[in-house]
């Protein structure tokens, strides 16, 4: 199982602070926000992992990361998503990288409290279908929502006005190889994008859906709002 940091786009919720540089180089307490997704994965058994980024810092991501061996790692892989195209484009150029093995793809600006390995290596030991990560949440109209029934998710709903429940599809999606196959019949969005709620839905629509519930604190960081209760709850486990 390979994993997917997808580290692009130009974070215009955060300008000015991302007028001269990536978002996810932006400094959560102590370290950058690239380095949480990067530990996740790790903390979770994953080995190879590739940072998908863009814009016109891409090359500061190399100059902080190197080969990941400050994470124990013997190899980081880079490719460069050009524009906005989506969270489902900028999965689609891991194609090669994953080589018929599934994959766990992490937003790079999600950060988390607990380790996902219990939830990662189920999956692996499944290898079939996709599985998602779900948060009870407070703002789920943020979110793109889980309709959850018997145990099963039957549609998700990117941001609603009026959402059916409270839970919340984190940055954490695992899938295997036929990820790829519904990202390339996908049609883009009314914002231009490929979406990967789109993704989601045609696993569910497959029968081939799974999820678990996050444990533990989870929040983005692109916002203002969010930057801050990420650096906020961070900092408290420091110092707890």
């Amino acid at each position: 199982m390979k994993g997917v940091i997808l580290a692009g786009g130009l974070g215009t919720r955060l300008m000015p602070l991302t007028k001269v540089t990536n978002k996810h180089l932006l400094p959560i307490y102590n370290k950058p926000m690239i380095y949480y997704p990067i530990q996740t994965l790790v903390d979770a058994g994953i080995e190879d992992i590739l940072i998908v980024t863009g814009g016109e810092n891409a090359g500061e991501f190399l100059r902080l990361l190197g080969n990941g061996n400050q994470f124990g790692l013997k190899h980081i892989h880079y490719t460069y998503q050009q524009g906005e195209g989506g969270i489902a484009e900028a999965l689609g150029l891991a194609e090669h990288f994953a080589d018929g093995d599934s994959v766990i793809v992490i937003l790079g600006d999600n950060i988390i409290e607990d380790n996902i390995k219990p939830a990662v290596d189920d999956f692996r030991d499944n290898d079939t279908g996709a599985k998602l990560m779900l948060k009870e949440v407070e703002d789920p109209e943020r979110f793109g929502v889980a309709h959850i029934e018997k145990n099963r998710i039957t549609k998700i709903i990117e941001k609603p006005k009026n959402p059916q429940s409270n839970y919340a599809v984190t940055g954490i999606y695992m899938y295997d190889a036929d990820v790829f196959n519904f990202i390339k019949k996908l049609e883009p969005s009314e914002r231009g994008e490929l979406e990967i709620t789109d993704v989601n839905n045609n696993y569910i629509d497959a029968g081939k859906m799974n999820f678990d519930f996050l444990k533990g604190w989870w929040t983005d960081a692109g916002t203002f709002q969010s930057l801050y209760r990420a650096n906020t709850l961070i900092a408290q486990k420091h110092l707890d």
